[in-house]
């Protein structure tokens, strides 16, 4: 027992700091409602140990704008969503930066807004609803966002990528 205990504590140690890696995930609008409100988006996500994908902020690849998401929120936000929704990581849009601008985008009138996503995978589709809590309080399913694989950047995107040159490389 103790032999097992030191070699994992060994073992965490060595694997603590490189247990996570900063990724940059690209994806294109999938169809019309997604284009018409963001043409592209990169993820900026956190792999862990275990392959898990957790987002940290998510950047527009046609424009200039950004906004920190935290995991998290309340349950109402699961409870509004459309029936047969499968999406279940709540992320709160947090307001500095970027991220007042892009609630008001995705939840026009609400005090607050929540993304949704279903589970974030290299090279696979992504959906994501976008949820609004007004100022009465009531929670409401604001819009479903699909979006397709599109590759990863080595780096963050820089600015915005409007061309095809500075394209993400699929992996």
């Amino acid at each position: 027992m103790r032999r097992f205990l030191i070699a994992v504590l060994t073992l965490s140690a060595i694997a603590g700091p490189a247990s996570a890696e900063t990724r940059y995930l690209a994806y294109n609008a999938s169809d019309r409602v997604t284009q018409a409100l963001t043409r592209g988006i990169t993820l900026e996500a956190e792999r862990g140990l275990f392959g898990a994908i957790s987002v940290r902020r998510i950047i527009s690849t046609s424009n200039r704008g950004q906004a920190d998401i935290r995991r998290g929120g309340p349950d109402e936000v699961r409870r509004v969503l459309p029936a047969g929704s499968r999406e279940t990581a709540v992320y709160s849009i947090t307001p500095e930066g970027g991220g007042r601008a892009l609630g008001r985008a995705l939840c026009p009138g609400s005090d607050e807004a929540w993304l949704v996503l279903g589970r974030v995978r290299l090279a696979r589709p992504l959906t994501a609803q976008a949820v609004g809590r007004w100022a009465d309080g009531t929670y409401r399913h604001c819009v479903q966002l699909s979006y397709d694989w599109r590759g990863e950047w080595a780096f963050p995107p820089a600015g915005g990528a409007s061309d095809d040159a500075n394209a993400p490389v699929a992996r």
